[in-house]
């Protein structure tokens, strides 16, 4: 072979190791840009009960058993977050709640609250 041919062979053969790491360095970084995107991308709605005028009866109102003892994890949810709004302690949820990690909170999720 000439030694034109025998350089750019070699050249060749050093520089494919280091083009190949780039594509799938790209290809890694486009895939998980697409995934973080398309998270982001997604909204959620909560309905919010609103409280309206009612007049007072003379009937006692009853709460469903079990009304008050869950709570639906939101999103930004965080067992402290939930501690402040439902007014039991972190301490009592992790008690209550024994294979929950507060880590790992899904939108949707029952915890038990009482």
């Amino acid at each position: 072979m000439p030694p034109a041919r025998d350089s750019r062979r070699r050249a060749a053969h050093v520089a494919a190791p280091f083009i190949f790491l780039a594509a799938v360095t790209l290809a890694v970084l486009l895939i998980r840009a697409g995934l973080e995107s398309g998270a982001s991308g997604r909204t959620t709605t909560t309905a919010v009960p609103t409280e309206t005028a009612r007049a007072h009866t003379t009937t006692a109102h009853k709460p469903k058993p079990g009304a008050g003892r869950f709570y639906t994890v939101q999103t930004g949810d965080s067992f402290s977050s939930i501690s402040v709004k439902t007014g039991v302690s972190v301490a009592s949820l992790e008690r209550l709640n024994p294979g929950v990690s507060s880590n790992a909170l899904h939108v949707g999720q029952k915890l038990r609250v009482k």
